[in-house]
């Protein structure tokens, strides 16, 4: 078929005049335009070229408009399909509107009135041919980087830092919370990298005292250190030419530092306990759950490695702040556990996946993977309901702000507050057994913070007592948490304000 530069036409009607009269028309515009004398022999054209739009007379022998419309959409749904009627009723009109018709014109019809809804129609072409591309382009980009799974306004900001850092070899510096996929995207980045067919190398610094860390990192020699027997090469050494990760590079010792800051710097290391320079190419990727830029204030950070490091920053978004791609997820992980347990076509049930949704996530995704495989273990059916979420989840404290009217004299903005902020730690206490740490991740705040403020509030949690089960001597001293209650004299909320 010859290009047009306005785009191609299927013109169906049984009336050859009319085929003459449109095809002239269209052609003079530009339209590449075929013609049909029937309904049949115009899905015969569309089945065999594809079209940006169609012009069909809605009464025809045999197979009428509307149903030569059904079936041109069956083809394509996207083509904009134009009717012509002979009757300028609202009934016909309508029905080939319902049936998916894009407009429709009737005869006898003016030809600037034709130009307008064939335009209108190229055009809606256009756009539905421009969407679908860009959303194939989004599915291509934004899942193309393995076990990173989201769709979400953050991620997708994520996945474009990703795209344009990685070609370069600069270092990079991830920052996020506990399990929301740190590596995951580091792995990303070196995939997407030239250096892609090198090794990628996973240093865990927080594992290691500050001496085997730099052996692990830089290798040593012969008599370095007691029981150095014999030379050893360095992860550095494994890297060349690849990728390093560092995760939790805020566990890396001050006297580490340094030595990567070298390594960053000129490019070369020296072996513990060596004199010899050796020159490697690295890309180094750091990652952090911490605030390095706090710890470099507080003097536990080098400030020129971490402006070295901070060439290029992602941050990930913690899962409570990106619920959107829950249902995304919660579908990876059930299609993943599910084939790793032999149980397929698993579906969570939709008072289930709400449940999951409402939770604050502080183990981020990580936890909800957690939480899923789970499910998957312990499910004897193919349908996952809220019996297989765990009680935490479940039972996520949910605070609703208090209803009052403030009396005619007014009331303490400050005690009410205060009175409020109790009555939250108190009621998060209980949830979470009593045990500060969890109670202080489901306030989204630093443990230190919570026992401040506890210390604060004057609130002492009581422990229960845990009866000795059979077989077991008594035990006096053990005990499990018990929900905390308010010191002597404390005033509920509402008591305080009804005195108000």
């Amino acid at each position: 078929m010859p290009n047009s530069r306005k785009g191609t036409i299927l013109v169906i009607d049984d009336e050859e005049i009319m085929r003459e009269i449109l095809e002239t028309l269209l052609a003079r515009e530009g339209y590449d335009v075929r013609l049909a004398c029937s309904g049949a022999d115009g899905l015969e054209l569309a089945r065999a070229t594809p079209f940006d739009a169609a012009i069909v007379d809605i009464m025809m022998p045999g197979l009428d408009g509307i149903a030569t419309l059904d079936e041109l959409k069956r083809i394509d749904e996207d083509l904009a399909v134009v009717i012509i009627t002979a009757y300028a009723s609202v009934e016909s009109a309508i029905a080939a509107m319902k049936n998916g018709a894009f407009d429709y014109i009737t005869k006898p019809f003016k030809n600037d009135e034709v130009l307008v809804v064939v335009r209108n129609a190229m055009e809606r072409r256009r756009l539905v041919t421009e969407n679908r591309s860009l959303r194939q382009n989004i599915q291509e980009r934004y899942h193309k980087f393995g076990n990173i799974i989201g769709q979400s306004q953050r991620m997708r900001h994520v996945f474009d830092l990703i795209i344009q850092a990685s070609p370069s070899r600069s270092t990079i510096l991830i920052q996020g919370e506990s399990g929301t996929g740190k590596e995951l995207v580091a792995r990303a980045i070196h995939a997407n990298s030239s250096r892609s067919e090198r090794s990628f190398v996973t240093v865990n610094s927080g594992n290691l005292p500050a001496d085997l860390l730099e052996s692990t990192l830089f290798g040593h020699v012969s008599g370095a250190f007691t029981g150095a027997v014999y030379p050893k090469k360095g992860m550095f050494d494994l890297a060349d030419k690849g990728s390093i990760f560092f995760d939790e590079m805020g566990n890396v010792p001050l006297e580490t530092q340094a030595k990567l800051l070298r390594v960053i710097q000129e490019r070369d290391f020296m072996r513990l306990g060596g004199m010899e320079t050796i020159k490697v190419d690295v890309r180094i990727i750091a990652a952090t759950n911490v605030n390095l830029r706090q710890m470099m204030e507080e003097g536990r950070f080098r400030e020129d490695l971490f402006y070295r490091l901070h060439v290029i920053s992602i941050q990930l978004p913690p899962l409570r702040e990106r619920k959107d791609d829950i249902p995304l997820l919660v579908q990876h992980f059930l299609a993943k556990y599910g084939d790793e347990n032999r149980k397929a076509a698993l579906e969570l049930m939709p008072e289930a996946l709400d449940l999951l949704t409402a939770y604050d996530w502080p183990g981020n995704v990580r936890e909800l993977e957690n939480v899923i495989e789970r499910a998957v273990v312990l499910a004897s059916g193919h349908q996952l309901g809220v019996d297989l979420i765990p009680d935490h989840v479940r039972k996520a404290p949910d605070f609703q702000a208090p209803q009052f009217v403030v009396p005619p004299e007014g009331i303490s903005f400050k005690e009410v507050i205060t009175d409020f902020e109790k009555q939250i730690i108190e009621s998060t206490l209980e949830a979470a057994g009593g045990v500060q740490k969890r109670a202080a991740e489901l306030l989204h705040i630093k443990p230190t913070t919570l026992n401040e403020m506890i210390k604060r509030h004057e609130i002492h949690p009581r422990r229960r007592r845990i009866p000795a089960k059979d077989g077991e001597p008594p035990a006096g001293d053990r005990t499990e948490p018990e929900p905390a209650a308010a010191p002597s004299g404390a005033r509920p909320l509402t008591a305080a304000l009804e005195e108000k």
